[in-house]
């Protein structure tokens, strides 16, 4: 296998994976691990983490092809722009919870859990990250690094939620999140912008 390739599997596998366990997705998918099955309930998440992974990376290769090689770094600077805007959006407005609780009494787990995972994460920071990593990495790694990282995160929720049911402070973690997504969001646009100002960076991302 291509080592370039292999990198590029592993380093979205970990980044996508890193964001994912600390998204309000995971808790979601936790707090219906509590009241339903835990295999439909992880087979439900992950199927709907696999179809936003085809969408980002389907959307990151439509972008790459319209803006070509020389253009790439508009589509960095857009995507910091995104991750600043979610950070800001997230500053501002608080979970639905009403709609998730409703979500959560379907009687059937495997769609309560697909269809909940699939409309929170349907522009959602990690599903950010895979439309940018395309350029970068290419499709295939980007669709193999994310969907094996976003479906290991929810069997890891859906174990969290059938064993402990825990509940998480989100306020104190969407404030952490919102810090670390506006200097992510920021360093990607001055990457885009001037990519000769980050040489480490230059050359992890090839």
């Amino acid at each position: 296998m291509d080592l370039a390739f292999l990198t590029g599997v592993l380093f979205v596998f970990a980044v996508v994976g890193f964001f994912e366990l600390f998204d309000r997705t995971s808790f979601a998918l936790i707090a219906l691990a509590t009241r339903a099955r835990a295999l439909p309930t992880w087979a439900g998440g992950a199927s709907a983490f696999v179809v936003t992974t085809s969408l980002a990376v389907t959307i990151g290769a439509t972008l790459e092809g319209l803006l070509g090689p020389t253009h790439l770094g508009l589509l960095r600077v857009a995507g910091g722009v995104f991750l600043i805007g979610y950070a800001g959006w997230l500053y501002f407005h608080r979970n639905t919870e009403a709609k998730v609780e409703a979500r959560r009494r379907m009687p059937s787990p495997f769609l309560a859990a697909f269809l909940t995972i699939f409309l929170l994460e349907l522009g959602d920071t990690t599903m950010i990250f895979e439309v940018v990593f395309v350029t970068d990495w290419g499709w295939l790694a980007v669709l193999l690094g994310g969907a094996l990282s976003l479906s290991a995160v929810a069997g890891w929720d859906v174990y969290l939620g059938s064993k402990l049911g825990t509940r998480v402070d989100e306020d104190v973690l969407d404030r952490i999140v919102v810090v670390v997504l506006t200097i992510v969001g920021a360093v990607t646009i001055a990457y885009g912008l001037v990519p000769s100002a980050f040489p480490a960076l230059g050359s992890l991302l090839g």
